[in-house]
């Protein structure tokens, strides 16, 4: 099994040009939509999260199940779920403003562990920035990596969360030690500094690098860089194409018994060429329609 760890939110994005030209409620926060990518491409698949109790959790509990995503170790709270408004910008690209005081995803506790049968568990965006939560999701992410689960991280940063900038980059570097898979969008590597190489040295096996329209990028512990082109479509939004970028790697890794520190640094050129495009083509898909609406596997081509 797979878990996915983080918030859920539900995200208001305008129909039209203007911020504020009939904004629609849709499901996400990317921990959420990682999971309910995973759901979808048949990998079996739990969410650990706080989600709360009003209409909006309600709405979220029930597309992670329409999913069959795993929703037994959600925690529920009386406190509100957290609002991303979006904006959209001509190419697509999507930044969001937030609305996360008192809300429930942010204080989740740590205290249940994982699911017995985890093999991997994912980290990122809001959850790993929002005190209290934060630092209860650090924790669970050491523990997972002590116990060796492998650990993917995506911290698909939302800087207008952030109010010392540096302290979040001494954090994240932090973390590297505990994370077995380290992705991230190139404007979040040029944010955070570094290079690909750097944080390797530091304890991932692998980093991905997205570049949008252009394609992914692999650099692995024992020297390997590859980049395989992105899939041409006509963008709609490109909300949510990161989140299925990451649940395509974990599907891809699944499906070849690499759920594992060790097993990813054997993966060759070849495994990680066909990875990265099968990573491309869910992508580009999400990228085709309004909103986080990651792929189903009858969508996509073999891995």
């Amino acid at each position: 099994m797979i878990v996915v760890a983080g918030e859920a939110l539900i995200d208001l994005v305008p129909q039209g040009a203007g911020a504020l030209v009939d904004l629609l409620p849709r499901l996400g926060g990317g921990p959420y939509n990682t999971a309910v990518a995973l759901g979808r491409l048949g990998s079996p698949t739990a969410f650990c999260s706080r989600v709360s109790d009003d209409a909006f959790g309600e709405a979220l509990l029930g597309g992670l199940r329409e999913a069959d995503v795993d929703v037994s170790h959600v925690q529920r709270g009386a406190e509100p779920t957290t609002l991303a408004v979006a904006t959209i910008g001509p190419d697509g690209s999507a930044g969001f403003s937030f609305y996360v005081e008192g809300t429930a995803d942010r204080l989740f506790s740590a205290a249940d562990g994982l699911p017995d049968a985890t093999k991997a568990v994912s980290f990122g965006t809001c959850s790993l920035v929002l005190e209290p939560g934060a630092t209860a999701y650090e924790e669970l992410m050491r523990s997972a990596a002590a116990r060796g689960v492998f650990t993917a991280l995506d911290p698909n940063i939302r800087a207008v969360l952030i109010p010392d900038p540096d302290a979040y980059r001494a954090r994240f570097k932090s973390w590297l030690p505990s994370v077995s898979l380290l992705k991230l969008s190139q404007e979040d590597a040029e944010w955070l500094g570094g290079t690909p190489r750097e944080w390797l040295a530091s304890g991932p096996g692998a980093v991905v690098i997205t570049r949008g329209g252009d394609g992914l990028t692999v650099f692995t512990r024992d020297g390997q860089e590859l980049s395989v082109p992105g899939e041409p479509v006509e963008v709609v939004d490109t909300i949510g194409a990161g989140d299925t970028v990451n649940a395509a790697l974990l599907h891809g890794l699944a499906a070849r018994d690499a759920l594992s520190p060790a097993a990813l640094t054997e993966l060759d050129p070849d495994d990680w060429a066909r990875l990265l495009r099968f990573a491309a083509r869910a992508a580009a898909i999400t990228c085709s329609r309004a909103g986080a609406e990651p792929p189903y596997a009858s969508e996509l081509g073999g891995l």
